[in-house]
Formats: structure tokens, C-alpha cells, sequence
């Protein structure tokens, strides 16, 4: 499931600055299971699951040999192992690519998403609490009650994570406290705190410095070998980046799609990708990969070199090659 599109009517007021919990409808979750799922994770990913926990979660994501990203997600802790949020449209493809290396250990892959509802929540620890879970503010926090789990994000957000069997009872319970908003504005707030997506359009674009991952605790660099790390950890200590993850702002009705192509006149070529776009109040904010010489000169266009003009805007996070170096 893509980017939702604008409605056809007057730009909508959005909730992403106030309270709302939303369906994460656009990704699903893929299990890995058994007693060999960590020491098999370990060598598939970016991030370090020695540092999960039941009270710590992370961002990462699994690259090809040559360092390109296949899938980012958001990784829990289970009692027998781990659960992967990821865009929905890359699940089938990579729970396949990681059956071939799971079969010569003991861990087992399934498709989850149907076992499991995810909410998002901004401006919602009250409601959580009522639910038993008193997540604490840190980032990438984990609290558990029974079946039910909480997580923090970077920027304050909280996602809730449940049994779909619990579904009605606990949606009955955020009802009743919070206003039901749409994923747009979810997406908004995700543009917003700078976290890079991989979609299926974008599958094998990117490097995972390219959408700012190493910033945002999703890879470490001293974890040892995983598939892509030569490449990634070559790009972090002896490699020039020339593109990376950049906020950007757009008055137009229509949100683009990830992998929409950017351009400027600095280059007679295509300079950047859209990765994850969501409509605002004043038309659309977005995330895109573009190149370094194109942002500062600032001279962004939409689909083409006489496309929609965009604006660069800040992102809430300092680019510290030092602070990059994750665990």
C-alpha cells in the first residue's frame, strides 16, 4: 500500500500536530521464530539485536550484497523471537530471500500480519496508561502488558502493538480518549521526524546512510558481519556521500508517489527520489534522496526539470559524523 493521494477537494486540516491514534495499514509484520532466530538475524541486518531487549526496540534494515536496501523496518523482542514491521508490499519478497539462509538454522519465518494489529498514537501516553502500559519517554522504549506492547519513537509518538483478537476492545478503549485520524497524518508526522522508508518502488535504490538510517540508532558499525556490511561500513569511514535523506516542502495538491523522480538544473540528469510524501495544510511535505550539490543550490523540481517547484526545509536531527557511529 502506497502513499495515500490527495483528495480531489480543497486541501484537508490535518491532525498530525495534535492527539489521534490511526491504523499502521501500509506495513505488516514478518516473524522470525526459534532458537536460532537471533544469531540468524544477526548476519541478515543492519542493526545489533544484542542491544533489544523486551524494553528496547530499533530501526534497521537488510541490504544486498552490494549494500542496497531491500527492506527497512522496526524490530521488537519476543518471547521466541522477533517481529519485523515493514512495508506490506515488501514481506512476501523478503520473508522468500530469508527462507533460503533460515533453512540451515533453527528459526522459523511466517507472515504475521494478520495475527497482529498495529496502532499509531500521537499525543497518547494518557490512553496508553489506561491500557496498563506506562511507556517511558526515552527513545525506542518498549513497555509490555499481558499481550499488549508499547513502543516510543524518535520524536515522542508511540506505536501500540496487539493481538488482532483484542482489536475491538482495545480500539473501543483509544475511542473513547482519542480522535481516529487518517494514516496520512501518521505519514506526515513520520516526514516531520526524518525517518527514511523503504517501499516497493524503492526497493535496492539505496544505501542505508542515503535515507540518514546510521543517524537514527538503525546501524551499527561494530556489530561484525551482516549481508552489505562491507559496503556500508566502506560508505561510513572511507566513502564521500554525494545523496542523502533531505525535507522538503510542496504547494500542490497531489502527493507523489516514493521513487518519483526530482531534478535540477545543476544536473541535466534526474538528482533524487521520493521516499515517503504526505499532504499538510499547506499542500505537501515529503522525504527525499537527493543529491548534495541540488539541495544547497535549492532549485528542486517534481517529475521533471520543469515539474512543480519544491522547497528544502530543515531536518529535526544534526548530520554528526561522530554521533553516526551507532554501537
Amino acid at each position: 500500500m502506497m502513499t495515500p493521494s490527495l483528495l480531489s477537494s480543497d486541501i484537508q486540516l490535518t491532525m498530525a500536530d495534535t492527539a489521534f491514534y490511526c491504523t499502521l495499514s501500509h506495513e505488516g509484520i514478518l516473524a522470525v521464530r526459534g532458537a536460532d532466530a537471533s544469531k540468524f538475524l544477526q548476519g541478515q541486518v543492519t542493526c545489533n539485536l544484542n542491544y533489544l531487549s523486551d524494553s528496547h526496540s530499533s530501526l534497521g534494515a537488510r541490504c544486498t550484497p552490494k549494500g542496497r536496501m531491500q527492506s527497512s523496518f522496526r524490530i521488537v523482542s519476543v518471547k521466541d523471537g522477533y517481529l519485523l514491521a515493514m512495508a506490506s508490499e515488501l514481506l512476501e519478497v523478503q520473508m522468500a530471500e530469508l527462507k533460503k539462509y533460515a533453512a540451515f538454522s533453527k528459526s522459523k519465518l511466517a507472515d504475521e500480519s494478520y495475527d497482529w494489529l498495529r496502532l499509531g498514537l500521537s499525543g497518547g501516553d494518557a490512553a496508553l496508561r489506561s491500557l496498563g502500559l506506562e511507556l517511558p519517554e526515552a527513545a525506542n522504549s518498549v513497555v509490555h502488558n499481558n499481550e499488549l506492547l508499547a513502543l516510543r519513537l524518535t520524536d515522542g509518538r508511540a506505536e501500540l502493538w496487539l493481538p488482532a483478537s483484542q482489536a475491538e476492545a482495545v480500539k473501543a478503549v483509544l475511542a473513547s480518549q482519542l480522535p481516529e485520524a487518517p494514516l496520512n497524518d501518521w505519514l506526515l508526522a513520520q516526514v516531520r521526524a526524518g525517518i527514511g522508508q523503504v517501499m516497493g518502488s524503492t526497493r535496492e535504490l539505496f544505501i542505508p546512510q542515503m535515507i540518514n538510517l546510521q543517524a537514527v540508532g538503525g546501524v551499527s558499525f561494530k556489530k561484525g558481519c551482516y549481508t552489505g556490511q562491507e559496503i556500508v561500513a566502506r560508505m561510513q569511514y572511507l566513502g564521500k556521500l554525494k545523496r542523502r535523506l533531505q525535507r522538503l516542502e510542496l504547494h500542490d495538491s497531489q502527493v507523489p508517489e516514493p521513487a518519483t523522480l526530482l531534478y535540477s538544473p545543476v544536473h541535466a540528469s534526474s538528482v533524487g527520489e521520493v521516499v515517503l510524501a504526505a499532504r499538510s495544510t499547506t499542500g505537501v511535505e515529503l522525504l527525499a534522496v537527493l543529491q548534495d550539490d541540488a539541495a544547497l543550490d535549492g532549485r528542486i523540481h517534481l517529475g521533471s526539470a520543469e515539474g512543480c517547484t519544491l522547497n528544502v526545509l530543515d531536518l529535526p536531527y544534526t548530520l554528526d559524523s561522530d554521533r553516526e557511529i551507532q554501537r
